[in-house]
C-alpha cells in the first residue's frame, strides 16, 4: 500500500504535484481540458491544506527548438487559475535563479506552475531519460512530493522516478483513485468479467491477452487486430490489417481458450479508410480480396451483447473500428449503448478507447474512463509501474 497525500502534515510544506497536464493544443489553445480537471482535486486539498504548492507536468514531445513555443505550459497555467478561481504563479523555466528565487518567496496556499518538464529533453532526454542531476534538483525544490500523473506512471522520468527518490512521497488523489478501481476489476472482479480488446495490433497486446486470458471469463475482440485471430482460425480476410508475425501465437490463444475468446462474425468492409469511400456490411467468409474490415458489423454487436449483457464487469481497451470516420463508428457506438447499463461495472482504457467514449458523448454512461492509456495498458498486462512503484510504501 503506497501513501497518499492524506498520510502527510503538508501545513507550510512545499509539496511538489507531478500533474498531468499533457493536453491536446491547436493553435496555442488549449481543445480539452480534462485532463486539468483530473487534477483539480490533489491540488484543491493541497491548498486548502496550507501547502506551498509547486506543480509540474510535460506537455507534447520537445524534438527542437520550434517545439518549446507550441508546448509552453503558460495556456495550462491561465486555464488552472480560471478553473481554481486563484492565481497561478507561472515561471517560464525548468531550473535555475528563477525557480529557486520563486519557489522560496512561495507562501502557504499559494500555487506555482514550472514550465513544461519536456523543456529538459532538448539537451540530452535529461527529463525522459531520468537524469540523476535534474532529479536531484528538482526535488530539492520541495518536502514532500506527490505524483498524481497517472499518465506517466509507466515511464521512469526524472520528474516522478527521480524526484521520488530523493524525498518523502505519496500518491494524489486521482492515482490513488486509478489504482482501486482497476487493480479491484482484473484481481477482484463481480464476475463474470468481460474484456474488450480493440485497436490496430496484436502485437501491441500480447501482454494484456496473455495476463487477462487467466483471469477473464470472456474476451471479445474487435478492431484491427481480430483480424489477425480470423486468418489464424483459417478464415480469408482480404486486404485486412494482419500481424502475420503473430499467427502462431493467435493460434495458440485460440486452441487454448476456444470457449472464452469471440471473435467477430461479420463486418463493415471497404477498400479504402476514407469518409466518403464505398462500403457495404458482410459475413468474415464474404470480405473480397481487395476489401478491409474497418467495423465490426451488427451482427457481432448481437453477438457481443450476449456475453455483455451476461457480465458485472466489462474492460475495455482500444476501439472495435475507425471511429474517428462515422460510417466506421456503429459497432463503438453499439458496444457503448450495451455496457453503459447501472448493474455493470464499466471500465474503459486511456488513449484511443477512452477518446472515442468522450467523443461519442458516452462519457457519463460508463464507470470510470483511464487518465493513462499505456500506464492503463500495462496495468491490465500486470506489469510493475515505476511512477508509483518509487513511491514510499504506508
Amino acid at each position: 500500500m503506497k501513501k497518499t497525500i492524506r498520510d502527510y502534515d503538508i501545513k507550510d510544506k512545499k509539496v511538489i504535484i507531478r500533474c498531468d497536464f499533457n493536453v491536446p493544443m491547436k493553435d496555442g489553445e488549449i481543445v480539452d481540458d480534462n485532463r486539468i480537471k483530473a487534477s483539480l482535486d490533489t491540488i484543491r486539498y493541497a491548498i486548502d491544506n496550507g501547502a506551498r504548492v509547486i506543480l509540474m507536468s510535460h506537455l507534447g514531445r520537445i524534438k527542437t527548438k520550434e517545439d518549446l513555443e507550441k508546448n509552453s505550459l503558460e495556456a495550462v497555467a491561465l486555464r488552472l487559475s480560471e478553473l481554481l478561481n486563484k492565481e497561478i504563479i507561472f515561471v517560464d523555466e525548468t531550473r535555475g535563479e528563477l525557480v529557486d528565487q520563486e519557489v522560496a518567496n512561495l507562501k502557504s496556499g499559494e500555487v506555482l506552475l514550472i514550465q513544461n518538464t519536456r523543456y529538459e529533453d532538448l539537451d540530452g532526454k535529461k527529463e525522459s531519460g531520468n537524469d540523476k542531476e535534474l532529479g536531484k534538483y528538482w526535488a530539492s525544490l520541495g518536502d514532500i512530493f506527490i505524483n498524481d500523473a497517472f499518465g506517466t506512471a509507466h515511464r521512469a522520468h526524472a520528474s516522478n522516478v527521480g524526484i521520488a527518490s530523493h524525498i518523502p512521497s505519496g500518491v494524489g488523489f486521482l492515482i490513488e483513485k486509478e489504482l482501486k478501481i482497476m487493480l479491484e476489476a482484473i484481481n477482484n472482479p463481480k464476475r463474470p468479467l468481460t474484456i474488450i480488446l480493440g485497436g490496430s495490433k496484436v502485437s501491441d497486446k500480447i501482454g494484456v491477452i496473455e495476463n487477462l486470458v487467466k483471469k477473464a471469463d470472456y474476451i471479445l475482440i474487435g478492431g484491427g487486430m481480430a483480424f489477425t485471430f480470423l486468418k489464424a482460425s483459417g478464415l480469408s480476410v482480404g486486404s485486412s490489417l494482419v500481424d502475420d508475425n503473430y499467427i502462431d501465437f493467435c493460434k495458440r490463444i485460440l486452441k487454448e481458450n476456444e470457449n472464452k475468446i469471440i471473435l467477430p462474425i461479420d463486418v463493415v468492409a471497404a477498400k479504402e479508410i476514407k469518409e466518403d469511400s464505398d462500403s457495404r456490411e458482410c459475413f468474415i467468409s464474404d470480405i473480397k480480396q481487395d476489401e478491409m474490415g474497418l467495423d465490426i458489423g451488427h451482427q457481432t454487436v448481437k453477438l457481443f451483447k450476449h456475453y455483455i449483457d451476461d457480465s458485472k464487469t466489462v474492460i475495455w481497451n482500444g476501439p472495435v473500428g475507425v471511429f474517428e470516420i462515422e460510417k466506421f463508428s456503429r459497432g463503438t457506438i453499439g458496444l457503448c449503448d450495451i455496457i453503459k447499463k447501472d448493474d455493470v461495472t464499466s471500465i474503459i482504457g486511456g488513449g484511443d478507447t477512452g477518446a472515442a467514449i468522450i467523443k461519442l458523448g458516452y462519457k457519463e454512461d460508463v464507470t470510470h474512463i483511464s487518465t493513462g492509456g499505456g500506464a492503463s495498458l500495462e496495468l491490465l498486462e500486470g506489469k510493475v509501474l515505476p511512477g508509483i512503484d518509487i513511491i514510499s510504501d504506508k
